[in-house]
């Protein structure tokens, strides 16, 4: 069972949440929170596996309650909860560490199943959402130098790395390189630890800031050493 806190300031939004998930019988809403204040502190108790976040609540509002729940534990699966898809808060949230966002207007469907990706590691963004998101993060930093690849991966690491920079699901990433989604998941959880990210959104634009993966969404692949 899949354990879920709403965060929303709506009544009538958060009951219709409930009922959506509930009607599952995979997902079980453990928390109802009207604000940020209350999100943190029903995410401490319930300790859920994915929170519904909205960004826009009276008193604490969602990207502030996001960052205090991810500070106190990092492994916590944030989804956040938007009206507008070019709302700027949004990207904040996904750089605090949020692992993606819904729009509220989407089909009931697409909440259900990123519920459900989300519990299991996997990114929130179609790949052409992904390629605005990637894009405004590294146009608003300052870009120095990069490194050739990220330093202490091992060279199917990086290539599985890559290939989350272009957007592709785990089972994507298991076709293509011709392994289990198990061992997919295991490459992807090492690098992660290894670069101190939290979430796929973060890896994907290291994997772009790094030079992994090029301007059009391909992935980099360096040449075969001949001694090796």
């Amino acid at each position: 069972m899949i354990r879920v806190l709403v965060a929303d300031d709506q009544a009538l939004v958060r009951a219709g949440v409930r009922m959506l998930l509930q009607a599952t019988g995979d997902l079980e809403v453990v928390g109802e929170a009207v604000d940020g204040a209350e999100a943190v502190r029903l995410a401490e108790r319930h300790l859920p596996d994915v929170i519904l976040m909205d960004l826009r609540m009276p008193r604490v509002d969602g990207l502030e309650a996001t960052k205090r729940v991810l500070a106190a534990r990092p492994g916590a699966r944030v989804v956040v909860l938007t009206t507008f898809a070019e709302d700027a808060n949004v990207y904040a949230a996904l750089r605090a560490g949020a692992v993606g966002f819904l729009v509220k207007d989407d089909e009931p469907e697409r909440m259900v199943d990123a519920v459900r990706r989300a519990a299991a590691g996997e990114q929130l963004l179609a790949p052409s959402v992904l390629r605005r998101v990637v894009e405004r993060f590294l146009a608003a930093e300052e870009q120095a130098a990069a490194p050739a690849a990220p330093a202490g991966l091992t060279e199917r690491e990086r290539e599985v790395l890559a290939l989350v920079g272009t957007g592709l699901s785990n089972a994507e990433i298991a076709e293509e390189l011709h392994v289990g989604v198990t061992t997919v998941k295991t490459h992807i959880a090492a690098a992660m630890d290894k670069l101190g990210l939290r979430n796929r959104i973060q890896a994907a634009v290291v994997a772009h800031r790094t030079g992994l993966v090029d301007a059009s969404f391909r992935p980099v692949r360096p040449p075969r050493n001949p001694a090796g």
